[in-house]
């Protein structure tokens, strides 16, 4: 949103109670705002501007105070055009790359260990998703005996991805054969997506192997595809959360009935799951501040992500907050994130 019905001084006034808000979570007065900010004009004049911002929907009068605190449009306009440009610090950068460098190779670590470093970071809540795998690309398979009637099928998938599976056999095969059945299964099934393995599998097996053997253990797969091909997420939901130890420290949650909010928010984590679930097409930061958010229950908080990539494999990665918060810092480390995660999945 360009707020094309500010002015230059009312632009200044409006960031600067913004600023002043999200430092000292006190509603901002027109002396404190004098005092801090240096605009070049009175407190009178200050305190008129805000009044104007006030009738317009920007500020707000928390209770009977002379403060003023930002409303949601208040936020969404600072956000999108008087926020100065989001720059990481050096110490940020470093801290990024010892936290998801470190020794994490499968995709869940990465993501725990991104969730987990921009809790810290800003303190807020650390948020994930981890990539839908109806659409990932199965890069080879291999078959590992493991007692007479066990195997454990390895799937890697484009992007790094690893997932072990266990398939029941109904009598011990010979090594032989088993090496045979996975060499027809990587050929006739690798470079597609699960979800085409899954629908297509029959017909791509049929009279792969003249053998009696290996025929009865391609047999499996073939029965067995919708279990065997259909792999979760991260996690039940393939959800990931940080600590929301740091997002209860801040004043917003100091009330019991706020926290129990943020605890059900947390535990139950459908709605968030849900908020975050349709975000990961889009390009660049995607930046939701209280009533925007489609669910009541987030009206209270913002929620920022950026998507990030690994050839099929996509996911998004972000923090949740009170609507207080520091957004040019929260949208410089969300960025650099989603882009270090990216390239670690490369």
């Amino acid at each position: 949103m360009r707020p094309d019905d500010l002015n230059e001084r009312e632009r200044r006034v409006l960031e600067a109670v913004i600023q002043s808000f999200i430092t000292t979570a006190e509603p901002a007065g027109s002396r404190t705002i004098a005092k801090r900010f240096g605009l070049g004009v009175s407190a009178a004049t200050i305190r008129n501007t805000m009044s104007d911002l006030e009738d317009r929907g920007y500020l707000f009068h928390p209770h009977t105070s002379a403060g003023r605190i930002p409303t949601d449009r208040a936020y969404r306009v600072y956000v999108d055009s008087l926020m100065p440009p989001a720059r990481l610090s050096a110490g940020d950068q470093g801290a990024l790359v010892r936290e998801l460098k470190g020794e994490h190779s499968a995709i869940e670590e990465i993501l725990r260990a991104a969730a987990r470093v921009l809790g810290v970071l800003t303190q807020e809540l650390g948020v994930a998703v981890a990539p839908a795998l109806d659409g990932a690309i199965l890069e080879r398979l291999e078959l590992v005996p493991m007692t007479a009637d066990r195997l454990v099928m390895v799937l890697v998938i484009r992007g790094g991805m690893v997932r072990t599976i266990f398939v029941e056999l109904k009598s011990a095969l010979p090594a032989a054969a088993v090496a045979s059945v996975g060499q027809v299964l990587n050929e006739r099934l690798g470079g597609l997506s699960l979800g085409e393995i899954r629908s297509s599998v029959r017909e791509r097996l049929r009279d792969a192997s003249s053998d009696a053997v290996e025929s009865e253990l391609l047999n499996i797969f073939v029965q067995e595809a919708d279990n065997l091909f259909d792999l979760p997420s991260s996690g039940p939901d393939g959800l990931v959360l940080s600590s929301a130890q740091m997002l209860a420290d801040q004043p917003e949650f100091n009330s019991n009935e706020q926290m129990r909010a943020l605890l059900e928010l947390t535990e139950r984590r459908d709605v968030l799951r849900e908020a975050l679930r349709t975000r990961h097409g889009e390009a660049g930061i995607t930046v939701t501040i209280g009533g925007e958010n489609a669910d009541p229950k987030l009206s209270n908080f913002t929620i920022v992500t950026a998507a990030y990539h690994s050839g099929a494999l996509s996911g998004v990665i972000g923090v949740m907050g009170p609507t207080r918060m520091p957004y040019q810092k929260v949208l410089a480390l969300v960025e650099h994130t989603s882009r270090l995660v990216g390239d670690l999945l490369h």
